[in-house]
């Protein structure tokens, strides 16, 4: 495998910072306390920290839930969900090198709020993580509506250049179409 680019150190800073402003907003957004938040157990790696197999082509992050079993207990009870968000450094500076006016502050916040909501939607049975192509791709018009929801509440600068490049997935649910995701992750 190639060597793919990773983010610097101080774009990892910054990947940090969007992924506590995230956090909050999607906890608020939820209505979740502390507790309720860490219960949903969930990691964020970028790609320094990713095996092969979680490493793709495209996307700028991927979702992947893992069954965790505590080694103290052979009951399957005690098995848990825990879902590992697998930013995509590479595919996110191919993105954003030819667009200077996308600035990675608000692109990882996006990115970040967009997987955190889907992991609060499995976590709270709003949606299956085993979907079909079809469930996913409304799935995803869904999430996207409600990041761009919750991101208009705040200001951050570059958030409206932001907004215009995921223009084709902030259209209404029921009159949407299909979309290939491949038509704006490359």
């Amino acid at each position: 495998m190639q060597k793919l680019p990773t983010f610097t150190q101080e774009q990892i800073l910054t990947v940090g910072d969007a992924t506590a402003m995230a956090e909050e907003l999607v906890s608020n957004a939820y209505k979740m306390s502390a507790s309720q938040w860490l219960r949903n157990r969930y990691g964020v790696e970028t790609l320094a920290g990713l095996t092969e197999n979680e490493i793709v082509e495209g996307p700028f992050a991927q979702i992947i839930r893992y069954k965790v079993k505590r080694t103290e207990s052979s009951l399957e009870s005690a098995s848990y969900d825990f879902y590992k968000i697998c930013l995509q450094d590479h595919s996110i500076l191919k993105t954003l090198k030819p667009r200077p006016e996308l600035r990675l502050f608000p692109f990882a916040l996006y990115v970040l709020c967009h997987e955190l909501i889907h992991i609060v939607r499995f976590a709270k049975f709003l949606q299956a993580y085993e979907a079909s192509p079809e469930e996913r791709m409304q799935e995803e018009n869904r999430v996207h509506q409600k990041t761009r929801e919750l991101l208009n509440t705040v200001r951050v600068p570059g958030m409206e250049k932001l907004f215009d490049f995921y223009k084709a997935w902030h259209t209404p649910v029921e009159t949407s179409t299909v979309l290939d995701p491949h038509d704006i992750w490359d």
